[in-house]
């Protein structure tokens, strides 16, 4: 026998496509691949925007704490203010006095306000001052709320700010409400003496909303 020398006279064979079934589920393959690598990515896009946001408030409170511990450095002592409080720890807010150093000029003093309200950490300061008199004017008008003394604004989205201080009178750390200039000493003899003892450290612990506490202690008068 031999072979057909009229190939295109042979029965075409059936060409074979995608059924209607098949193509459906395809279709839905794809989109529940298109489903998951959709939550996929949303879930990256999410998880970035959230530690963008700790990163900021990180980077915010760090800042705060730094204008803290510089002001802290500088706070003044009781020997240059006698008679006052160098350091006034209250719910919410601290106020200290420290010390301001111009090149050629006189050292002088300013009075600092910490505040915390509405989530808002704000940060006071009045002009500088060699006069005790005028200090204690400052004082009030650094620490009233209608005072006109403008603010700056730390950070933002806290929701509680807290604060210690530490004495080295053998009681160790103080939460405000607490005298923290002068406490009483039992001597050896077991006397009670009242003694002005200026305190050494300062604890601050700030919590951005959602966010884990962070806490910072500061050297009082480093400089």
């Amino acid at each position: 026998m031999t072979a057909c020398r009229f190939p295109h006279l042979h029965p075409r064979r059936a060409t074979r496509g995608f059924t209607l079934i098949e193509l459906l589920v395809a279709i839905t393959v794809l989109a529940i691949v298109a489903v998951l690598g959709w939550r996929g990515l949303d879930s990256i896009v999410r998880t970035r925007v959230a530690l963008n946001d700790q990163l900021d408030q990180t980077r915010g409170l760090q800042l705060a704490f730094a204008q803290m511990q510089r002001d802290c450095a500088q706070i003044a002592t009781t020997d240059v203010i006698p008679d006052r409080a160098p350091l006034v720890v209250e719910p919410g807010r601290l106020v200290l006095v420290r010390m301001v150093f111009t090149e050629n000029q006189p050292t002088g003093l300013q009075v600092v306000s910490y505040q915390i309200r509405n989530g808002i950490l704000t940060r006071r300061e009045s002009a500088t001052t060699r006069d005790l008199n005028a200090l204690d004017a400052l004082w009030t008008t650094v620490t009233s709320d209608n005072s006109g003394v403008p603010s700056v604004t730390l950070q933002t989205g806290l929701a509680t700010m807290t604060m210690r201080v530490w004495i080295n009178d053998g009681a160790g750390w103080r939460t405000p409400g607490i005298d923290v200039v002068q406490t009483a000493v039992t001597t050896s003899s077991g006397n009670n003496n009242t003694t002005s003892t200026a305190p050494t450290g300062l604890e601050v612990s700030l919590q951005p909303i959602g966010h884990a506490v962070m806490t910072k202690i500061f050297l009082l008068g480093a400089v």
